[in-house]
């Protein structure tokens, strides 16, 4: 792996081999049945939160205890973040003390700017623009099931959140076709989608017809129609989205093998029928467990921990 990447922000500015390196990694420390815990031993993770979280924090807090290091919970309450300190600030008194920080905030402005003056490595643990260490952890379960990914045909339904935004970024790096179905006026990030417009390696585009981007793909992904912070419009969104739900309708025209995944937490009734959830459900639980071993990955890389997978 190179060592460009200090920090892990998004997808798009890592080349593609360190990220299949991270993801190779996975697989090792998925196999182990007892987790080597000399890897982070001393090391320090501190954990921002202000958005609330179920996975994120406990597949972040759990793999840094399995690798031998230990993680700080700190609330937007528990610092001085919440008191108006400059974001910079934090970056340079928790260098001082811990050797990796993850953050999990609203702005990839906040993010970045962590990163720039942090002098320890950054990991994006979402933002309203972007979700990254979800759509590794998702490609590391697809080619898990189905091999490489290279050349699959993957959709995208519904709305065209950070999710979304993050898999256009997955499609640019790992080469694979994606085709998104977006209500009008709930369209990816324009400047991502002017990325995508340059590819040349894979075929990635944007359409009003759900059953256009199901058609022959081997995986559909949704996600919730309303996000955290999204709650007052979930009525007015409802409206919109209602024909965008993954149903057994959609799965008609997909690929007769096709995987559905979901990131969670899940709406039944919503954005993906009951049915559809009970009948992929282990394969979306096996999702959520793989953000785990993906994220001790990119912890022992960026951490600078042993890695024995070379």
């Amino acid at each position: 792996m190179s060592r460009k990447n200090k920090d892990f922000l998004d997808l798009y500015s890592w080349p593609a081999g360190d990220l299949r390196d991270v993801l190779s990694l996975a697989t090792v420390l998925k196999a182990e049945r007892l987790p080597r815990r000399s890897r982070l031993a001393g090391r320090t993770l501190a954990m921002i939160f202000e958005k609330a979280s179920t996975r994120t924090r406990v597949s972040f807090e759990v793999g840094m205890f399995q690798l031998g290091g230990q993680a700080l919970f700190l609330s937007r309450h528990d610092t001085q973040l919440g008191r108006g300190e400059p974001i910079e600030d934090t970056a340079r008194v928790l260098s001082r003390y811990v050797d990796g920080i993850m953050i999990r905030t609203f702005s990839q402005d906040d993010v970045v700017c962590l990163a720039r003056h942090a002098t320890v490595p950054v990991i994006n643990g979402l933002t309203d623009l972007l979700h990254p260490s979800q759509v590794l952890a998702d490609i590391f379960t697809i080619q898990e099931r189905l091999g490489e990914i290279r050349s699959m045909k993957v959709a995208y339904i519904g709305d065209g959140n950070n999710m979304a935004n993050s898999w256009i970024h997955g499609a640019l790096r790992f080469g694979f076709d994606l085709t998104l179905a977006c209500p009008a006026g709930y369209h990816p990030d324009s400047a991502i989608m002017a990325l995508a417009d340059k590819s040349h390696g894979s075929t990635i585009k944007v359409v009003a017809d759900p059953l256009e981007a199901a058609r022959d793909a081997q995986v559909i992904n949704t996600d919730v129609w309303a996000s955290m912070g999204q709650e007052e419009e979930a009525a007015a969104r409802r409206q919109v989205f209602a024909p965008f739900q993954v149903n057994d309708a959609l799965l008609a025209v997909a690929d007769p093998a096709a995987m559905v995944l979901h990131c969670l937490p899940a709406h039944r009734g919503e954005e993906i029928s009951a049915a559809v959830f009970s009948r992929f459900q282990e394969l979306i639980f096996t999702q959520a467990e793989n953000r785990l071993h993906v994220q001790k990955a990119l912890l022992v890389r960026l951490l600078g921990g042993e890695d024995e997978s070379r």
